[in-house]
């Protein structure tokens, strides 16, 4: 987020020269990214794995802060929920094998967290969310005791003035309500970024918010919240509404979400997004850096312009745009939507499988945009949120009417080569290319993946015990696979 948050508590005075800070931010970003050559440097990837945490017996084990005293790995980072830790990879050129190389660091991280865990009687699993969660789990106690989070809920509870309330259909539908932000908590993400020139920026966000859908329902593993089965990936209707900080009762108008999909297809660059998430939203955090950010600009320096990346990590939209002081300046597409799980190659896979996609539908921007309303991305990444791999999402079409509606499967087997070529071209080895995306090949063909298996397998178990053994016998299975590192298409199908 830029600035390290050590302060919870703002008076008036302090959002108004935050505010100040942020036109002054934008005013130099839009300089910056007029540069000819700035930012310009190789495609690359990164990654931030979040974690729950449990104990011997698969539930919430709130011990993330005595994990992190244990390590003095700098790549540990604590996570919101008490329950949660964070890993972050070292960023890799996107070329060769980085998916491989990925694999690995992910395998790494598993083990070292799954040591220091074991210490404590805890261990950590890659799932989407801890199916064995109970409302008890995510009560306002659970919030890691941060200045950083408190001041985060502070700030979003004054806003609402009421409970965050969450109602999620599916075939279980669920309501409840918390008076923090708790709730969001619950979910663990494998969080993606993607280097890219600031010319190139506008074509690629905009298809990775066309084919993002494809990818989430593909890669869904989180059908379960606190007992109830419920979208394939639930993360995504649960976010949004856990940190909804709009008040409940909007009569004339309402105000944009700040967990978004975004409100259409940018036509210049990134520093649409930074604008719009400055113009759209009051700032959380009106923390302050040393220096004003002109300041340091107009002595010939590069700026961290550190206001702006602190509000924009406020305004959640699912694909984000970042920008970076290091190494010389850069802008990167955080993809935010996939889960967390079942294992490395997994994550990796679904990984190549995203990139891939946006890399080999780059060039088609400007033909498929004017034909595919912004809307049914919209509703394509929703819908596939609920349904996953049964999921039928509108897709552009070169005969009118434009667009038609395509079963996801369908709609993936035709993405696949285009993916291959994606990556290839960007320098991905041949075989490296083909290992990754034959897992989603997989997937594709069986039907099967971590949401799929998870409901499956609960199913099985529900036949001889109760829904919350149920849960924990089928948490110990996915734990046993997972352990195993062999993709979600090759774990048993019963218990």
């Amino acid at each position: 987020m830029g600035l390290s948050i050590d302060k919870e508590v703002f008076e008036k005075q302090d959002y108004a020269l935050f505010a100040g800070r942020l036109q002054q931010s934008l005013s130099i970003l839009h300089e910056l990214l007029g540069r000819p050559g700035f930012g310009n440097g190789p495609l690359s990837l990164g990654a931030e794995l979040e974690l729950p945490i449990i104990d011997q017996h698969g539930q919430a084990f709130p011990i993330n802060r005595s994990l992190l005293a244990q390590s003095a790995d700098s790549s540990l980072q604590l996570e919101l929920d008490r329950f949660n830790i964070e890993y972050n990879t070292t960023p890799l050129p996107l070329s060769g094998s980085p998916f491989t190389a990925l694999e690995t660091q992910l395998t790494n991280a598993l083990d070292t967290i799954n040591n220091l865990a074991a210490s404590q009687g805890g261990r950590v699993v890659p799932i989407g969310i801890l199916p064995t969660l109970t409302e008890a789990d995510l009560q306002p106690q659970a919030l890691t005791d941060l200045p950083r989070y408190r001041a985060l809920s502070w700030a979003l509870r004054q806003q609402r003035h009421a409970p965050f309330r969450v109602c999620i259909d599916g075939k279980e539908p669920l309501t409840l309500a918390c008076n923090d932000v708790t709730l969001e908590g619950a979910n663990t993400s494998l969080q993606l970024h993607l280097r890219v020139p600031p010319t190139e920026f506008a074509n690629m966000y905009n298809m990775a918010q066309l084919v993002t859908p494809i990818a989430v329902a593909v890669s869904a593993n989180s059908p379960i919240f606190v007992g109830h089965q419920l979208w394939d990936e639930t993360r995504i209707a649960l976010f949004k509404q856990a940190i909804d900080y709009r008040p409940p009762h909007q009569k004339d108008w309402s105000q944009p979400a700040r967990v978004s999909y975004g409100n259409g297809w940018i036509r210049d660059g990134a520093y649409e997004l930074f604008a719009e998430a400055v113009g759209l939203f009051p700032p959380l955090l009106p923390l302050l850096s040393e220096h004003a950010p002109m300041d340091s600009y107009q002595r010939g320096e590069l700026p961290a312009l550190e206001e702006l990346r602190l509000h924009q990590g406020t305004v959640w939209r699912w694909n984000r745009a970042i920008y970076d002081p290091a190494m010389g300046g850069h802008l990167r597409i955080e993809l935010r939507t996939l889960p967390s799980g079942p294992t490395p190659i997994d994550m990796a896979a679904n990984a190549a499988f995203l990139y891939g996609m946006i890399l080999g539908l780059q060039t088609q921007a400007q033909h498929l945009l004017p034909i595919f309303p912004f809307d049914y991305a919209h509703r394509n990444f929703y819908r596939a949120a609920q349904v996953g791999l049964h999921a039928k999402l509108l897709w552009p079409s070169n005969s009118p009417p434009s667009p038609s509606e395509v079963p996801v499967r369908e709609l993936a087997r035709t993405m696949l080569p285009l993916a291959k070529q994606g990556l290839l071209h960007a320098g991905v080895d041949q075989g490296e290319t083909e290992r990754m995306l034959g897992i989603i090949q997989q997937r594709v063909d069986t039907g099967i993946n971590g949401a799929t298996w998870q409901r499956s397998m609960l199913t099985k178990f529900e036949q001889r015990m109760s829904r919350r053994e149920a849960l924990a016998a089928m948490l110990e299975k996915y734990l046993t696979h997972a352990n195993e590192g062999r993709p979600v298409t090759e774990w048993e199908p019963c218990p």
